[in-house]
C-alpha cells in the first residue's frame, strides 16, 4: 500500500518538474539561456531555448534508431554466414516451443493408447529439437505399443551408444528378449543393467529370477546379498530366500566328489530356515548320512514344530530303517506329541497303527477327520481300518468312492499363479517366480484329485481275498510313503 502511494506521488512529481521545466524554456524573457543559432549549408537558423532542446532530443531518437539498424544489419549477415545471433536464437526458441509442444503431445498420445499418433508426434519432436535422448525413448514406447518391435529394437540400439541413455537402451531391449522368450541373451542383459545401475529393483528381481531359473544359485545368492544391502528386501524375507537358495544349491550337487560341499549347503539351508521342510529333510537325511542320527532328529523336530509335514516324517524313519512297526510306533511318538493336533500328526499316527496292525487305535487317531476335515488320505486311510476290522466290501467302496471326489489335501502350491506341484522346487515351474510355492489346500479349481486306478477292482466287486491292505493306500502319495514306513 505505501509503495503503490510512493510510486504515485513519485510520478506526480515528475510530472510537475517536466511542466515546470517546459514553462519555464518556453518563458524566453525569464530564463537565462539564449537562443541558440546554427548555420547550415549558408543559412542561419536561429532556435529558442525550448526548440533546442526539442531537436536534441530528436536527435538523440535518430542516432539511437540508426544504431539499431546497424545492428540488426550486421545479425542478419552474420545469421546468413550461420554464426549464433539474436536472430538465430530467436527461430531456436521458436522450434524448441514446437518441439516440446509435439513432445508432450506424443507423450499424451502414448498415454492414451494411441501408437500411431505418438510415433508422429515423435518424429516431430526430433525433427525440431534434435535430440535423441527425449524423441528415442518416446519412438521406442510407441513402436512397441504398434507391435513394431524391430524398430524399437533399432532404437533401443541407438540409445545404448550414448552413455546417458545406455541402461534405458539395455533395459529395453532386456525386456524384449523376456518378452519372446530368450532367457539367455537376457540373462546376460541383466546383469549389464544391473552392473550399469545395481539400485534399480526392477533389474534386481528380474536378473534373480533369471538366475534362479537358470540355476545360478551362486550368482543369485550375490545379487539378493546385494538387494539386503541397498535395502530393497526385508530381513527376514531375505534369510528365508538365502535358505532357498542354499537348499537348492545343494540339490544340485550330485557328484559323490562333491558330497561334503552338498552337505555343506543343507545344513547351511537348515540354519538360515530351520521351518522350510525340504532344508530340514535334506538336513536330516545328510546327518544320518554322516552317522549322526540324534542331530537329524533335532533338525526334524525343530522343523515339525513348525509345520508338520509327510517329507519330514519319512525322513524320521530312515533314521532307522529296520525297525518293527511297534518300535517305530513308540519312537514316532515323539514326534507326534510336538503337535499332536495337528492334521498331519494324527494322519500319521493312524498310518503306523494300520502297519501294525492296530485297527481300533487308528480310528481314534484318525478322530473326527473324516467328518470334519475330510480329504483323500483320511478316507483312504478310512477305508482300510474298515477293512482291518472286518466291515463289508459295501462299507469299504463307501470310504473309497468318497475318497475318489474328495479333495487331496495340502499340496505344494504357488502363492502366485496357484499352480500345483508334486515336490517343492525353488522356482514355480509355471510362473517362474522365486519362494512361492506353500504347503497348502490347493483352491478349489485347481484341485487335483486321484484317478482311483488302484481301487478299481474293489469298486467293480472283485474278491476281498485278492484285495491287500496295501492296496487300499495306494489313492495318495503321502500315506503310500507313510505306510511303507
Amino acid at each position: 500500500m505505501l509503495t503503490s502511494l510512493f510510486k504515485i506521488v513519485l510520478f506526480l512529481m515528475i510530472v510537475v518538474a517536466i511542466a515546470f521545466g517546459a514553462t519555464y524554456l518556453m518563458d524566453g524573457d525569464n530564463t537565462i539561456i539564449g537562443d541558440l543559432m546554427i548555420t547550415l549549408g549558408g543559412v542561419e537558423y536561429t532556435l529558442s531555448a525550448i526548440e533546442a532542446v526539442i531537436v536534441l532530443t530528436l536527435l538523440v531518437v535518430l542516432i539511437w534508431v540508426g544504431l539499431k539498424l546497424m545492428s540488426l544489419l550486421v545479425a542478419t549477415l552474420r545469421f546468413i554466414n550461420g554464426d549464433d545471433t539474436a536472430i538465430s536464437r530467436y527461430f531456436n526458441r521458436s522450434r524448441e516451443r514446437r518441439g516440446y509442444r509435439a513432445l508432450s503431445e506424443g507423450m499424451m498420445a502414448l498415454a492414451s493408447g494411441d501408437a500411431d499418433a505418438a510415433m508422429t508426434k515423435a518424429g516431430q519432436a526430433e525433427r525440431y529439437l534434435q535430440q535423441p535422448t527425449l524423441t528415442n525413448l518416446l519412438a521406442a514406447q510407441a513402436a512397441e505399443m504398434s507391435g513394431n518391435t524391430t524398430r524399437a529394437e533399432q532404437i533401443y540400439k541407438e540409445l545404448i551408444k550414448d552413455p546417458q541413455t545406455r541402461f534405458v537402451g539395455v533395459r529395453g531391449i532386456m525386456k524384449q528378449r523376456l518378452a519372446t522368450g530368450d532367457t539367455d541373451v537376457a540373462l546376460k542383459l541383466a546383469q549389464k543393467a544391473f552392473e550399469l545401475k545395481p539400485k534399480h529393483e526392477e533389474v534386481q528381481d528380474v536378473l534373480l529370477q533369471l538366475q534362479a531359473k537358470s540355476h545360478d544359485w551362486q550368482g543369485a545368492r550375490k545379487t539378493l546379498g546385494a538387494k539386503l544391502k541397498q535395502g530393497k528386501i526385508p530381513r527376514d524375507v531375505h534369510k528365508r530366500r538365502e535358505a532357498v537358495l542354499a537348499l537348492s544349491q545343494a540339490a544340485d550337487i550330485i557328484d559323490d566328489e562333491n558330497s561334503i560341499e552338498k552337505r555343506e549347503a543343507a545344513i547351511e539351508a537348515n540354519r538360515l530356515s530351520p521351518d522350510l521342510v525340504p532344508a530340514a529333510a535334506m538336513a536330516a537325511r545328510e546327518y544320518i548320512a554322516q552317522g549322526k542320527p540324534k542331530l537329524a532328529v533335532r533338525v526334524i523336530k525343530k522343523a515339525w514344530e513348525s509345520q508338520p509335514h509327510p517329507d519330514l516324517a519319512v525322513a524320521f524313519s530312515e533314521i532307522a530303517p529296520n525297525e518293527t512297526p511297534q518300535e517305530r510306533l513308540k519312537r514316532f511318538a515323539q514326534l507326534s506329541k510336538l503337535s499332536p493336533d495337528h492334521i498331519e500328526s494324527r494322519l500319521m499316527m493312524a498310518e503306523l497303527n494300520l502297519s501294525a496292525e492296530d485297527f481300533p487305535e487308528a480310528r481314534r487317531a484318525l478322530g473326527d477327520i473324516v467328518d470334519n476335515e475330510p480329504d483323500a488320505r483320511a478316507l483312504t486311510i478310512m477305508a482300510a481300518i474298515e477293512r482291518g476290522e472286518g466291515s463289508s466290501d459295501e462299507v469299504v467302496r463307501g470310504w473309497l468312492t468318497k475318497a475318489l471326489s474328495a479333495p487331496r489335501g495340502p499340496q505344494w502350491v504357488c502363492d502366485k499363479c496357484n499352480t500345483i506341484h508334486s515336490d517343492w522346487v525353488p522356482v514355480c515351474s509355471s510362473c517362474d517366480a522365486l519362494d512361492t510355492l506353500s504347503w497348502k489346500e490347493a483352491p478349489q479349481n485347481e484341485m487335483q484329485t486321484s484317478t482311483g486306478i488302484e481301487m478299481l477292482p474293489l469298486l467293480m466287486g472283485a474278491n476281498q481275498d485278492e484285495m491287500d491292505d496295501g492296496d487300499l493306500i495306494k489313492i495318495d502319495e503321502p500315506v503310500t510313503d507313510q505306510s511303507q514306513s
